[in-house]
């Protein structure tokens, strides 16, 4: 049995035989690598890799109200307003947005996913109740909030937020 003691001493000695019968340099001791060159970052360039901002790019930050991002005194001018009737036009649940008729005629109404009161997901045909409210920055367009269906569309599926399909 060898101790610990001698197999040290064993290498030691074969590379200082070894160093000065032959023409090789004598071995350097071995340094550990720093962090960046044992992954490899000093020769690519680095990069970082960055979410997905609306203000990079051509993508433009949408302007319009939700019911999260709008002002309380927006909120509040649309609440104390006069209620509307008309006839739900179009929803699309997956793009959040759809627009409804008007039962006086005039131009189609946005209708944003958040401003949808009750268990139901608006389908065209609906008859529904709702207060306008402006879309800024020019305050030129309308807006429905606190749109409530009254009537659902008589032979259409009607589903819940929950995803339920209900007929009619």
């Amino acid at each position: 049995m060898t101790c610990a003691g001698d197999l040290t001493a064993r290498p030691a000695a074969r590379t200082s035989s070894r160093s000065a019968m032959s023409s090789e340099p004598p071995p350097q001791p071995l340094q550990p690598p720093t962090h960046q060159t044992s992954v490899g970052l000093l020769d690519t360039p680095r990069t970082r890799d960055r979410s997905p901002s609306p203000l990079r790019g051509n993508v433009v930050p949408s302007p319009l109200p939700t019911r999260r991002t709008r002002t309380f005194s927006a909120t509040v001018r649309a609440s104390q307003g006069p209620v509307y009737k008309g006839v739900c036009k179009c929803f699309c649940r997956s793009k959040g947005h759809g627009f409804i008729t008007p039962a006086d005629g005039g131009p189609d109404i946005f209708l944003h996913i958040s401003d949808v009161e009750g268990e139901y997901v608006p389908v065209e045909g609906d008859e529904v109740t709702y207060k306008m409210c402006s879309i800024p920055p020019k305050n030129e367009k309308l807006q429905a909030v606190e749109v409530v269906i009254t009537h659902l569309a008589p032979g259409t599926k009607h589903e819940t937020w929950s995803g339920h399909v209900i007929s009619n």
